[in-house]
């Protein structure tokens, strides 16, 4: 059984790459995850004790434990998530990303490197590292179009520029170095054990418990919003099958604004779990001052992945946002676990950094 190395999997896109990978058995995992405010070991669920997985806590920017890992496990391959990921907290803490996002890649790149240099003919022909980026490195959208693999970088706010930098270094490796790498840039994610700061999880919270629901602006900025399991299997997909040195483009044709979301998260709240004194938790939506540089439109062609790796999403927005209401009603436990003592709801990205 090969075994892969997983970052960033105690996080929320992270978790449900290993619960996939590990539920189906094809592979041993080892998740590596420094744990910060947003990994969490419950959302590895039951891959965390299984047989085929095993959890070390560490930073991807600790050169020493890294390579020991390499040295002890011997991957066949690192599918890379670790990362800061949150714009309004970058806006707030750059510092953090840039030794994540960049410096950290930078790490786990050279400690691959030095690994593939190491491994047999055989072992080495088939090591690949994927690593896993944002459609938010391309910048804003105008009212028509989509990001393809060749749309120019233009990043806005430190969270894409760190991300755009990281995959800047991913394709010099390949390049210079012959570190067979892939790269995907996907669209927001959304689905169950995803920490309460991002939209559909903080819509969910604040209009669960009868609190206001705080929407940038008028709430008419896009995203393509594509389900948490459809990203891990097109991950999946890109590592088994995906030619090294390509770019893979992961969305879900799912545009919608974001007032769009807060008010299909009321009715599906309104229908599911219905409040005791308020009959519309649409009322609830407040309309707050924008976030500094907020990009107005993302949007994926996808048509890449679909045609080369034969990779298509499963669910609409429409089906997967009723699993993730679903799930965030029956988790309340959860949510107020991970909550505990990091956030709880309050405004962030107010520009301000130190």
């Amino acid at each position: 059984m090969k075994t892969l190395f997983v970052t960033g999997g105690a996080g929320f896109i992270g978790s449900a790459v290993v619960r996939m990978l590990v539920r189906e058995a094809a592979y041993r995992v080892v998740t590596i995850d420094k744990l910060t405010y947003a990994g969490n070991l419950e959302s590895l669920g039951d891959a965390l004790d299984a047989s085929n997985h095993r959890f070390v806590k560490a930073d991807i920017g600790d050169v020493t434990t890294i390579r020991a890992l390499f040295d002890e496990e011997r991957p066949a391959g690192v599918i890379h998530l670790a990362a800061e990921s949150h714009v309004d907290r970058s806006i707030d803490a750059p510092g953090d990303f840039i030794q994540t996002n960049v410096v950290g890649t930078f790490t786990l790149l050279q400690e691959s490197l030095r690994h593939l240099r190491r491994l047999e003919p055989n072992a080495a022909s088939s090591f690949r590292f994927v690593h896993v980026s944002t459609d938010e490195v391309f910048g804003s959208l105008g009212p028509t179009g989509a990001f393809t693999e060749l749309t120019p970088y233009a990043p806005r706010s430190p969270y894409a520029a760190s991300k755009a930098g990281s995959d800047h270094l991913v394709r010099a490796w390949f390049h210079t170095y012959g570190l067979p790498t892939l790269t995907t840039n996907c669209s927001n994610n959304y689905g169950p054990y995803q920490f309460p700061e991002k939209l559909v999880p903080l819509v969910i919270q604040q209009a669960l418990h009868g609190r206001p629901i705080p929407i940038y602006g008028r709430g008419d900025n896009v995203r393509d919003w594509l389900y948490v399991d459809d990203h891990a299997r097109a991950l999946i997909a890109v590592f088994e099958r995906g030619i090294p040195g390509e770019t893979y483009n992961v969305g879900c044709h799912g545009e919608r604004r974001n007032i769009d979301m807060a008010e299909a998260i009321c009715s599906l709240l309104d229908e599911l779990s219905p409040h005791p004194t308020i009959r519309e938790r649409r009322s609830l939506i407040t309309f707050v001052p924008d976030r500094p540089g907020h990009d107005h439109r993302y949007a994926i062609d996808m048509s890449k992945i679909e045609r080369e790796l034969r990779w298509r999403a499963s669910e609409s927005v429409e089906s997967g946002l009723r699993k993730t209401v679903r799930w965030y009603v029956d988790n309340q436990a959860w949510c107020e676990r991970v909550q505990a003592g990091t956030y709880r709801g309050e405004r962030l990205g107010l520009g301000v950094a130190p």
